[in-house]
């Protein structure tokens, strides 16, 4: 029996928190999460999020505000994001990886009047708070040595009735920061329409590998602070199936996770996927569930990609997008996978349904198949813009609808698009997105560094590794351990360089401009492609 949600009960959905409600009345027995032992169906989940909608109305939360989630991931998030979205308030989850400074600054700029907070950041946000300057609320999710309120027991002090606030499709709903080049990240509104109408376009296309059967089991292992955790959790969450949440990825925990919970699908970045066949158990794992693995957020060597076919036996779907267009945009199909390989697999793949993908030149006009210049997307699942920032998203989505994506790549003779480079300075480690500005600023305050440059170079691991290039004072002596050492104390240990190396003098243009590109080609030579 199809469990995937049909064309026609897409027109009974026209925000989140209808999804809760929706499943909640016809399919109120089935469970919809299950997290650490704890069992939640869809019919305690939209009582729930109802409990949370009536906590956030009593706090003073108004429709368009936004509400902040500090933690690793868990069942009950999800109920706070569909709580928030039905009173059109907006979820904004945070790394837990962040340090304080950084966490600060995004308090400060979606100014949420209230914070749920993990047990495992509970500190960080303490230090944060000192520089805030409005003060949220803060509920904790977890019993802890903190003097805040427990989320369950704020939870239960609400009533189960829906409080029914008026709520447009229109409205943003989620809140994902992205790192910016101007070194601070940019708050990515996401609308309800941007989750729900591509998702009712997927279901008209009637794709196999995107179809769900009752008594199927996804698996939510990647961050919440990205639309590949968030995103990756509300689609199952739309097509009533059972979510199994990891608190954070583990390989072996994974493993364990995919043969006893009889996982159906789930999605992964590669290096995720690489870890798990690293683990000595990999080969021995009973993969007989697994129906389908999506992979995305970083490109995947080949030879990885047909060593994890081999291993998990299953089919592979690549996904291609961004935070600003909600995910996925491009995929390349399991029929384009082979175990011997092919030319399609370098490829992202295909535009999904209702998705038109452009290559553009240096004055926005499409190129011919085969000629390289920054990708462009338009569709139902471009972001509503950039929070607070409406220069930064007029530079971004043009007037007629299209978001340049900052990557650069080619369309073939068959509409199968190649990532080539980036056309930004951004570097993707480990599916993290990394832009050197931000790793720069936490660098220059060492006081043996003159000037820095950062960049990525190839790493097996990593697919990226970031690298700072140093010019030291005169007359100063400086070490990579003591620079990188810096860098941790400023920025997120995932931001901070890997390695340093030394430079008498950074190359620019006339203008002043640091020439990254001259500093990455010593280390990307005899590569085909200028990303891993």
């Amino acid at each position: 029996m199809a469990a995937s949600l049909q064309p026609e009960e897409f027109d009974l959905l026209h925000t989140l928190g209808d999804v809760a409600r929706y499943h909640g009345r016809t399919r109120t027995d089935r469970v919809a999460m299950s997290f650490e032992g704890r069992n939640t169906t869809y019919g305690e989940l939209d009582a729930h999020s109802n409990q949370v909608a009536n906590g956030l109305i009593a706090a003073g939360v108004q429709k368009g505000q936004s509400v902040a989630f500090l933690g690793k991931n868990m069942d009950h998030y999800f109920e706070v994001l569909l709580g928030a979205s039905k009173i059109g308030a907006i979820i904004s989850p945070i790394g837990w990886r962040l340090q304080p400074d950084e966490v600060a600054y995004i308090l400060n700029d979606n100014q949420a009047p209230i914070v749920f907070v993990g047990d495992e950041c509970v500190a960080c946000l303490d230090a944060a708070l000192a520089q805030v300057e409005k003060k949220p609320l803060v509920v904790a999710m977890e019993a802890g040595a903190h003097k805040y309120p427990l989320y369950e027991t704020w939870r239960n002090a609400r009533g189960r009735i829906d409080p029914n606030v008026a709520v447009d499709i229109e409205d943003p709903v989620i809140l994902l920061y992205t790192s910016g080049t101007t070194g601070r990240p940019k708050g990515v509104m996401l609308t309800n329409a941007n989750m729900l109408r591509s998702r009712r376009m997927l279901s008209e296309a009637r794709m196999e590998w995107n179809e769900w059967n009752e008594g199927d089991t996804n698996y939510v292992a990647m961050p919440i602070a990205h639309i590949g955790g968030t995103g990756w959790g509300l689609v199952g969450l739309i097509n009533a199936v059972r979510n199994v949440v990891a608190r954070e990825f583990n390989p072996m925990e994974a493993l364990e996770v995919i043969e006893r919970e009889r996982v159906g699908k789930m999605f992964m970045v590669p290096a995720a996927l690489q870890f798990i066949i690293r683990t000595p158990r990999a080969r021995e794992i009973d993969y007989s569930s697994l129906k389908v693995i999506l992979y995305g957020a970083s490109p995947m060597p080949v030879a990885l990609l047909k060593e994890c076919m081999d291993v998990f036996g299953c089919q592979f779907v690549q996904q291609y997008g961004m935070t600003e267009t909600t995910g996925t945009i491009v995929y390349l199909p399991p029929e384009d996978h082979d175990p011997d390989g092919n030319e399609r697999m370098r490829s992202a793949g295909i535009p999904m349904p209702g998705v038109e993908i452009a290559v553009l030149d240096a004055d926005g006009k499409p190129l011919p198949p085969r000629e390289i210049g920054e990708v462009a997307t338009r569709s139902a699942a471009n972001m509503k813009g950039y929070w607070r920032k409406p220069d930064a998203t007029a530079s971004t989505v043009n007037s007629e609808g299209w978001l340049r994506t900052g990557d650069a790549g080619y369309l073939d003779e068959d509409g199968y698009l190649y990532i080539q480079d980036r056309i930004k300075d951004m570097i993707i480690s480990g599916a993290e997105n990394v832009y050197p500005a931000e790793v720069e600023n936490a660098i220059h305050g060492h006081p043996a560094v003159a000037e820095v440059a950062v960049i990525g170079v190839p790493d097996d691991k990593w697919g990226e590794a970031v690298k700072a290039i140093v010019v030291v004072k005169p007359g100063q002596e400086a070490d990579a351990e003591s620079i990188i050492a810096y860098a941790r104390s400023k920025i997120a240990a995932f931001k901070a360089p890997k390695s340093v190396d030394f430079i008498d003098v950074l190359p620019r243009n006339p203008s002043g401009k640091i020439l990254r590109r001259q500093l990455r080609e010593p280390y990307w030579a005899g590569r085909e492609r200028q990303v891993n």
